[in-house]
Formats: structure tokens, C-alpha cells, sequence
């Protein structure tokens, strides 16, 4: 899916994610269980979309490798990075089929975006792929959407986002799985009297932590934790558990020695 139609909003629909505070904790979790300098790590993000959180962990002193399978996404990203002038390097790739030049300190993939593949059996592969490409004791942090957010929060709800220049209706509809979420995003672009539509559609699926922890083990990563990742945001060494109302789940795992 490359989003085409989505990439021109995509930063004003998510204004308020937190780029800065999400990567000021995974700096937190990385220094953590790295436990060593983290200067110049080589930190991959897949999906990284337009690259907001690639520019803040850059600016946390990473080199930074952003893969996202869009080229309209990526396109944006290019644009930030030849503002910030920070050193960013992308690829478009699907991260199904992710290849590297060499191995990665740590892997990162925020934001849900493993819930936007099709099946475990896609989700297994990243996880290999990931597995491939790490250092020894390499890290991979990455989230998702609970079983509980689709359930409760997304379910057969319609959401409506009136910005500056855009009207977004975000349609949900809850499949017979009781997992998977159709999202229908109908945009409105205005342009002086005149509104231009285009439409998005996104199917995401979510999973038992037992099912991802399995998935993990396969490819040869050991599950270290699992957190909140949206709870306390403003302070990253803040950590919460995961509850049955939990929204969105953080992993981390490790590439043994």
C-alpha cells in the first residue's frame, strides 16, 4: 500500500503522536538494555512514514536509516530532511523484504505499523528479516494496536478531523475476526471555494501478546518487556504496564549473543 492519497495530510492527522517524546523514550529503553553509549548507534525505522520520527531520534545523536514501502510518504520525508539538513538516509522498501548493507544496532517500528500487514505469517516475516540484519544483542522495538483498542475504541466508530486545510472522515468497521478494523479515510482538500476528494483505505489486524511473543521466538529474538506506549508519555523513564484497557502495546526484544 503506498498511501498516496494520504501522504499530503499525514502530518497534520497526527500532529498531536508526540515524535519528540516517543523517541526520547526509546532513547530510554535503548541506553537501558544496550547499556552502553549509544552515540553514532546505526538505528533502523521501518515504516517510518514522513520521517518526523527519524528527525527527532537524529537529533538524539542516532544514525539513522528510514525504510518505508510509499514513495509519497518517503517523498515528504526527503523534503524535512533537505530543511534539517540531518544526516538520514531512506529506503523504499517493503520491510517484508527488508535488505540491508550490513548489520543494525537497533530496529525500531512505532505507530501500529506491523498491524497493517495482512497476517501473522507477514508479520513473522519482518520479524526474521529483523532477526537477519541485527547485531548481536541487537534490539528491536516496535508497537501495536491491543486486541482491546479494535474492540472498544475502533469499533463501527466514525471520526471527524476539521483542519486547516482538509476535512477527514476516518470510518471504521470491526470484521467478523473480532481483531481486524476496514479504516475507509475520505478526504476533503480544500482549495480556495473548492473541495477535492480522495480516499484511503486501511485494513489493520491486531494480536494476543502470546501470538507475537511466539512469532518472536521463531526468529530467533528473545522478548525482554512489554509496555504501554502511550501512558506517560512526558516522562520516559515512566514505564506502565500493559492493562485490559491498554490501547497500544511497546515490545522489546533482543538478537541473543
Amino acid at each position: 500500500m503506498d498511501y498516496m492519497n494520504f501522504a499530503g495530510f499525514y502530518d497534520s492527522l497526527t500532529e498531536n503522536v508526540e515524535y519528540q517524546k516517543r523517541a526520547e523514550r526509546l532513547n530510554f529503553l535503548i541506553k537501558k538494555y544496550i547499556q552502553t553509549d549509544t552515540d553514532g548507534t546505526l538505528l533502523t525505522d521501518l515504516a517510518c512514514g514522513t520521517g518526523s520520527l527519524c528527525e527527532a531520534l537524529a537529533r538524539l545523536g542516532y544514525d539513522v536509516i528510514g525504510v518505508d514501502n510509499s514513495p509519497a510518504m518517503l517523498s515528504v520525508a526527503m523534503e524535512k530532511k533537505m530543511k534539517s539538513n540531518l544526516p538520514i538516509q531512506y529506503l523504499c522498501q517493503d520491510m517484508r523484504e527488508l535488505d540491508m548493507f550490513g548489520t543494525i544496532d537497533v530496529t525500531t517500528c512505532i505507530l501500529d505499523s506491523l498491524n497493517h500487514l495482512p497476517s501473522l505469517d507477514d508479520i513473522q516475516t519482518v520479524f526474521n528479516k529483523v532477526s537477519l540484519f541485527a547485531q548481536p544483542k541487537g534490539l528491536f522495538i516496535f508497537d501495536m494496536n491491543t486486541l482491546y483498542k479494535h474492540q472498544e475504541i475502533l469499533k463501527d466508530k466514525i471520526f471527524l478531523y476539521d483542519l486547516e486545510n482538509v476535512f477527514c472522515a476516518w470510518e471504521n468497521r470491526l470484521l467478523s475476526d473480532n481483531a481486524t478494523v476496514e479504516m475507509q479515510l475520505t478526504f476533503f482538500e480544500r482549495d480556495g471555494e473548492n473541495y477535492f476528494r480522495s480516499d484511503e483505505f486501511i485494513t489493520e489486524k491486531a494480536y494476543p501478546i502470546k501470538e507475537i511473543e511466539t512469532a518472536l521466538q521463531k526468529s530467533g529474538l528473545d522478548l525482554l518487556a512489554v509496555f504501554d506506549a502511550d501512558k506517560n508519555l512526558d516522562e520516559p523513564e515512566n514505564l506502565s504496564p500493559v492493562t485490559d484497557t491498554t490501547e497500544r502495546m511497546l515490545f522489546v526484544a533482543r538478537k541473543p549473543e
